[in-house]
């Protein structure tokens, strides 16, 4: 094998797959003076030419495009909502069984592998890959709009159910409709998203660390299809993942420039519309650029530890000067009602709260599975050395317990603003405002909302730094350590798909691109949990 399979050479026994195939042996290496290009021929050439022609199509044909991604995004989600919700569960199950049987005692790396990272550090690192941006957007704005519903009781037009009401209607109960609101919340933001990421990051680091086979997701498939793996079958789960990683990652990007822009409206002004939003992703792939350009080590690595600081920062703030109390009794509040109404959230058939199961759950799912190899990539290569129980554990409970904690933080204070102070700001502002309004009736306001656009815009210059480097190595064949230009490529082209969605439909665009890559990618992914049962069952097992 090539020499990124020596850098990953296993400590202790393995079971390594044998086979011929080289790491980088179908790419394409040009030299232009100082520049250079070391592509994968298909999987570059198919997923670049293609992401290229959608730009410039969506950018051609605006007015047309925005009823086709509405559209789009309705039929997915309205007639695929109990496969997103099903799959989801599937993944949570695989996972806790993994953990409790005896494939749990298999070592990533080799029986006598060392973990590379502490448990602080580990542990920080796990939960800044996932959730940090979604976060930032949805802390606030989520659990308000589930409390407005259950609290406004069900509404009802045409004698159809229109609003969520996924486990009744509290109407008129505060306590009640803040439980609901809750629980509602922390489904979409603990075990479900993790699972996913989980199952893949754990595949990867499997056939990396173990079978000796490139970081690139078509290794995990090794099992199921054999040498094919390096051929057409691989390319298409290349392909796929590429396009799952950019339209995820500009979904994203696009959510941060909405909230970022409101935040700057609300603090300085700054005039709200598509410009604003368009020059904010301009100069956050500008800066995201800037840190490709520095290194791994000296771009994301420092930006992500200034990000954590402020985020841990203002987290204490909020909990500090808001309902301290209720923010402390209903952290463990809120996880009892999670599990009490666990069953009917991740009940995917006889649904009758449609704009629930399909407008929140069938998005959030297929949002994370989009998102599931840029962060599944990035957990594996920081998990060398854990066992699958440790790492199934670890991976699924103490990210979700961070991500308890950050939404009963904001969610609590902005309901508890609303119900005991009758401030009805927050609850009236538009989702990206939310957050802005929430901190407003908070000491050092103008202070907080200037920390809180600072998070999101480093937040998504990490992460399309980052994003841009997994979709690289996937599109050179599984290169760790392939030419800049690449990365630059991805990065700037992260930014044009946002700013194409963002004038092809805002909102409503990202979410569509998001859910119509991540449908593929979950009949990826269920194949891919087939694939590390049938790895993990080959693997000598630490004593």
């Amino acid at each position: 094998m090539a020499e990124e399979r020596d850098y990953m050479r296993p400590d202790g026994e393995v079971n390594p797959i044998d086979t011929d195939y080289q790491i980088g042996q179908d790419n394409i290496v040009v030299n232009v003076g100082p520049f250079g290009l070391d592509i994968h021929n298909r999987v570059f050439a198919i997923s670049g030419l293609a992401v290229v022609a959608f730009v410039a199509l969506t950018l051609m044909f605006q007015n047309q495009v925005e009823p086709l991604f509405s559209g789009l995004r309705g039929w997915l989600t309205g007639n695929l909502d109990w496969f997103f919700i099903g799959a989801g569960n599937i993944f949570v199950l695989v996972c806790l069984g993994l953990a409790i049987s005896p494939l749990g005692r298999v070592r990533l790396g080799g029986t006598e592998a060392k973990p590379d990272y502490s448990y602080l550090g580990w542990f920080s690192m796990l939960f800044a890959a996932g959730m940090g941006i979604g976060l930032m957007f949805f802390g606030v704005s989520e659990p308000l709009s589930h409390f407005g519903s259950a609290f406004g009781g069900t509404a009802m037009e045409n004698g159809v159910r229109t609003d969520w009401a996924p486990l009744g209607a509290a109407a008129g109960d505060a306590e009640g409709a803040t439980r609901l609101a809750m629980a509602a919340t922390i489904y979409h933001w603990a075990l479900h998203p993790w699972a996913i990421y989980a199952v893949l990051a754990l595949g990867l680091a499997l056939f990396s660390f173990n079978k000796g086979l490139p970081l690139t997701i078509r290794s995990v498939f090794y099992p199921l299809l054999g040498e094919r793996v390096w051929g057409w079958p691989g390319h298409v789960v290349d392909i796929l993942a590429v396009f799952a990683t950019l339209f995820g990652l500009a979904t994203s990007l696009g959510l941060g420039a909405s909230q970022a822009s409101s935040g700057l409206n609300h603090l300085f002004g700054v005039p709200l519309g598509d410009t604003t939003q368009i020059v904010l992703v301009i100069v956050i792939t500008a800066i995201a650029l800037v840190s490709v350009v520095a290194g791994l080590d000296a771009g994301v690595k420092r930006l992500s530890e200034i990000n954590m600081v402020l985020a841990l920062l203002l987290l204490a703030f909020v909990i500090a000067v808001g309902p301290t109390l209720a923010i402390l009794t209903g952290f463990f509040d809120n996880l009892g009602a999670y599990l009490q109404y666990l069953p009917a959230l991740a009940n995917p058939v006889g649904r009758e709260d449609a704009n629930f199961a399909q407008g929140w759950t069938a998005f959030y799912w297929a949002w994370w599975i989009s998102w599931s190899p840029f962060v599944g990539m990035f957990i594996a290569r920081v998990s060398r050395g854990r066992t699958v129980r440790e790492f199934i554990i670890s991976v699924l409970i103490v990210p979700s317990l961070a991500c308890v904690l950050w939404m009963t933080v904001f969610g609590e204070t902005a309901i508890s603003q609303f119900v005991k102070d009758g401030y009805k700001a927050a609850v009236e502002a538009d989702l990206p405002l939310q957050l802005f309004a929430m901190l407003e009736v908070l000491p050092l306001s103008q202070i907080t909302s200037f920390v809180a656009i600072v998070l999101v815009v480093v937040f998504f210059v990490t992460s399309s730094d980052s994003g841009s480097l997994v979709i690289d190595v996937i599109s050179a064949g599984g290169k760790v350590d392939a030419p800049l230009p690449q990365r630059v490529f991805w990065c700037t082209f992260e930014g044009l798909v946002a700013i194409a969605l963002i004038l092809g439909g805002g909102l409503v665009a990202l979410q569509a691109m998001a859910v119509s890559t991540g449908f593929p990618f979950t009949i990826v992914l269920l194949m891919s949990a087939v694939a590390v049962v049938k790895g993990l069952a080959s693997e000598p097992r630490a004593v």
